[in-house]
């Protein structure tokens, strides 16, 4: 399911930050093509607030799998992307469609699971070795199965864990990540989740992490301008009004004390050097 944010509210301020003054005829409304985990945070909402009173543009920000989002760009229907799925970032610059990847900041994933459940896997270090277990206990696993970079890397691990998931216990549901976790947390099974989300609904659902700290599962989450030469009728100052402004000093620090101020504990860790 395609989630959608389109902030109107327009303030232009003088005071601290970026200032930007649009111009009579300038288009004033950049398209965001981002992940669902920074939107089901609520930390996308706090930015695109912040970006548009400092700036005077609208913010439309289309929440998506990475997958989904890639493909709004390949189609010219976004400005920029915020993403997090490496090896399709890559590509997507490789191939001429993007410009300026620059990563910003960081979680990682966890897999969550019923505290006693099946596959016995609570304190389990090495995420290969979880998924093992979960693949011969025949438990109940929920995927994303959106194509998005947490579904891309759900699939990878389980292709060096050199397994397949049971075919009759393996659940795909093809919507966003907190939507995901919901039916997993309904059907008691094991799922495969970036920790930001999981502490944004952790007192609304029974799951609790079992396997976490291997290092494969850092999540990167990177910004890529939409090439305008590809597409003339890209925002191209919008854009690059938004991607300077996520990378500031202002929003480092929105970025950095979100997670403390609303749940107590930092949910993304800033990488922009």
């Amino acid at each position: 399911m395609v989630k959608k944010i389109v902030l109107t509210f327009l303030f232009v301020t003088l005071s601290g930050g970026i200032f930007l003054n649009c111009n009579a005829g300038e288009n004033k409304t950049v398209i965001l093509a981002t992940t669902t985990s920074v939107q089901d945070t609520g930390l996308l909402d706090m930015l695109a607030d912040a970006f548009q009173k400092k700036t005077g543009y609208t913010l439309k920000a289309i929440a998506v799998g990475s997958g989904q989002a890639f493909k709004m760009a390949r189609d010219g229907n976004a400005d920029i992307l915020w993403v997090h799925s490496p090896d399709d970032e890559k590509k997507f610059v490789d191939e001429g469609y993007g410009t300026d990847r620059t990563t910003i900041m960081h979680n990682d994933f966890v897999i969550l699971g019923p505290e006693n459940g099946p596959a016995d896997i609570k304190g389990d270090k090495d995420v290969r070795d979880a998924f093992r277990k979960i693949a011969v206990s025949k438990a109940v696993f929920v995927s994303r199965g959106d194509n998005s970079g947490t579904h891309k890397k759900e699939k990878r691990i389980w292709e060096i864990a050199g397994v397949l998931p049971d075919k009759g216990s393996y659940i795909e549901v093809g919507q966003g990540m907190a939507a995901t976790l919901r039916v997993a947390d309904e059907k008691k099974g094991y799922i495969l989740c970036d920790r930001s989300t999981y502490l944004s609904l952790k007192n609304t659902i029974g799951l609790t992490i079992l396997c976490e700290g291997d290092p494969s599962l850092v999540n990167y989450y990177s910004l890529i301008l939409v090439n305008f030469v590809k597409f003339p009728k890209v925002n191209k100052e919008g854009a690059k009004a938004l991607f300077d402004f996520l990378l500031s000093e202002y929003s480092k620090n929105i970025i950095e004390n979100f997670g403390r101020n609303k749940f107590g504990k930092q949910l993304f860790f800033w990488d922009h050097k």
